[in-house]
């Protein structure tokens, strides 16, 4: 059957537009292929040498300054990195004694993680980058192939804040198969922290595994738990910059105090409930750096028959030891201290701030005639110190090996 809807023209002009079509195609089929957009090589960022030296880099073209800041450089020290033609930036510092250490980027004044690099050290206010220098010196800090321990994130309802909070719980390898209850240390970290310092920038789980397989220390039971407190919403905001008033100060000493019930009436409770613990004095060993210094002081000055291992790192009793002295009285003039405490440990690190601090603790310690030993180790306050802290103190809890 012919169709007759279309007009002649009609006919022609649908030929003409398949003709065109068909010659495009066949053209593009004939031309050579357009260029491929050269992929942007991948940034290497940090790059830790084969002779300990770190090289870090970052892609900011359009910065006009980027500046390094770690935890190994002291005081206020930074390092400042080059840009190349392809707008990378670039330092190479070193080399570095093998450990673990933390640092950030400072692009045009603002902090910026190094985008390659996926390890992350929290904190309350900002996160830092990490990164390892193996080596001998950080064998004791290192993922050897020893057997492991757990790291539990345990979520519990605190009556003492009105909130929800969390710890950090190392449990040691075999803790699962086995029925037996194991000792419990209290591990608190410092200002600016969380509950997960201790087993990230902290190495806890690796420095205890590394222990515990050398036999250099007692399966136990380490909690980490969170001493960076809520502030209460109606606590007056001090002025940045500006000494608070005695009112304020006060306010914010009390609201800081808290820590103490919350350990003793939350986080020991909860453990003791849903772990297998020794739950006493001889069993239960408490340290703390910095501010968590501070907080072990607190606790172990209101609960001086609790904890029989106790130790105070980069941390002192202030710029008044009279003060400190007289508001804790009751516990330097206890006579059964030296018979509950088996051991009272300070540390501090020869260019730490805390120094005459440290110094002044033991000096009213030994004032009052109760037993300690004071470690003043290279270095200042820092993480680098702190692990070998915890490394050297671990060995000593809890009696002999069995």
């Amino acid at each position: 059957m012919v169709d007759t809807s279309r007009s002649p023209l009609s006919r022609v002009l649908v030929v003409l537009l398949l003709s065109a079509w068909a010659f495009i195609v066949f053209a593009l089929a004939q031309a050579p292929p357009a260029p491929a957009r050269p992929a942007t090589p991948a940034v290497v960022s940090p790059e830790v040498l084969p002779d300990h030296r770190v090289t870090f880099r970052i892609r900011a073209p359009k910065a006009s300054e980027v500046i390094l800041r770690g935890d190994w450089m002291e005081g206020a020290a930074t390092g400042k990195l080059a840009k190349s033609e392809d707008g990378i930036w670039s330092v190479t510092v070193g080399p570095l004694t093998p450990d673990f250490y933390s640092y950030s980027l400072i692009v045009d004044g603002v902090k910026t993680l190094d985008p390659p690099n996926a390890m992350i050290k929290q904190g309350i206010t900002g996160v830092d980058n990490m990164f390892f220098v193996s080596g001998p010196d950080a064998a004791f800090e290192d993922n050897n192939p020893v057997p492991h321990g757990q790291i539990r994130l345990v979520w519990y309802n605190s009556a003492t804040l009105g909130t929800q909070r969390r710890m950090h719980v190392y449990t040691p390898p075999g803790y699962d198969a086995s029925s037996k209850r194991y000792p419990v240390f209290y591990l608190l970290h410092g200002g600016g922290d969380e509950d997960s310092g201790w087993s990230t920038i902290g190495r806890a789980g690796f420095i205890l595994d590394n222990l515990i397989a050398e036999k250099k220390a007692q399966p136990m039971i380490v909690v980490m738990p969170n001493g960076s407190l809520p502030m209460p919403a109606n606590l007056p905001r001090p002025t940045p910059g500006v000494t608070p008033t005695p009112e304020v100060a006060a306010a914010y000493a009390a609201a800081r105090a808290r820590f103490v019930p919350e350990l003793m009436k939350e986080v020991i409770p909860c453990i003791e409930k849903n772990f297998r613990v020794q739950a006493d004095r001889e069993h239960r060993a408490i340290a703390g750096l910095s501010m968590g210094g501070g907080h072990t002081l607190q606790v172990v000055t209101a609960n001086p028959d609790q904890f029989a291992y106790v130790a105070v790192w980069s941390a002192g009793i202030g710029q008044n030891p009279a003060e400190w002295e007289n508001t804790n009285a009751a516990f330097l003039n206890n006579p059964k201290i030296n018979s509950w405490i088996r051991l009272f440990s300070i540390s501090v690190g020869e260019k730490d701030f805390t120094l005459s601090g440290s110094k002044s603790l033991q000096e009213a310690l030994n004032k009052h005639g109760i037993k300690n030993e004071i470690h003043i180790s290279g270095g200042g306050h820092t993480w680098i110190n702190w692990r070998h802290y915890l490394n050297d103190l671990s060995p000593k809890l809890f009696g002999p090996i069995s």
